[in-house]
C-alpha cells in the first residue's frame, strides 16, 4: 500500500516543487496515522504542509487504498531529519550527524561528527582529527545534528 501511495504522490509533489522526504503508516493508540514529511529549498511552512495534504487527500479519497480510518499527517521532516537515501548523503556531507548503531563499536552506539563518504558498506565520520568509519550493517539511524 506504502509503495502505491509514493508512487502517486510523487508526480503531485514534484509537480508541486516538493521533495518525499519520508512515508509512514503507523499506529498510535487507537489510531492510524499516514504521515508524509516533505521538504524543498529553503523549507517547509504550515502552508506547504497544507496544500499538499488538500492535493493528496483528493488522490488517497478516490483511490481508497487505505481500508482503516486514518489520519493523514504532511510535515517537515525537521531540522534533525533522518537521512536514508543516497542524495541524502550527497546533499549533507559535511553537516554534523548523529550515526545510531546496533550494538556498540569501542564501547559506543551512538557516534557524532561531519558526514564524510558514504559508500554500500560504511559511513565515514570526521570528528575533530579523527576519521570514524562505521559498518552500514550496523546502522541503525543517520540524523542531523542540529548545533545552536
Amino acid at each position: 500500500m506504502l509503495e502505491l501511495i509514493q508512487e502517486e504522490s510523487l508526480p503531485l509533489l514534484e509537480g508541486m516543487g516538493y521533495e518525499l522526504v519520508d512515508l509512514e503508516f503507523v499506529k498510535e493508540g487507537a489510531n492510524w496515522y499516514l504521515r508524509l514529511y516533505i521538504d524543498k529549498e529553503p523549507g517547509v511552512d504550515l502552508d506547504d504542509c497544507e496544500k499538499v495534504s488538500r492535493g493528496l487527500s483528493a488522490v488517497l479519497d478516490r483511490k481508497d487504498w487505505i481500508s482503516v480510518p486514518y489520519f493523514l499527517e504532511v510535515s517537515s521532516p525537521g531540522i534533525e531529519r533522518v537521512l536514508k537515501k543516497d542524495k541524502d548523503w550527497i546533499r549533507f556531507k559535511g553537516a554534523p550527524v548523529n550515526v545510531h548503531l546496533f550494538a556498540a563499536i569501542e564501547g559506543r552506539k551512538v557516534y557524532q561528527g561531519a558526514l564524510g563518504e558514504v559508500s554500500d558498506q560504511e559511513l565515514c565520520l570526521t570528528a575533530g582529527d579523527r576519521e570514524i568509519r562505521l559498518p552500514r550493517d550496523q546502522i541503525t539511524l543517520v540524523r542531523l545534528a542540529w548545533e545552536a
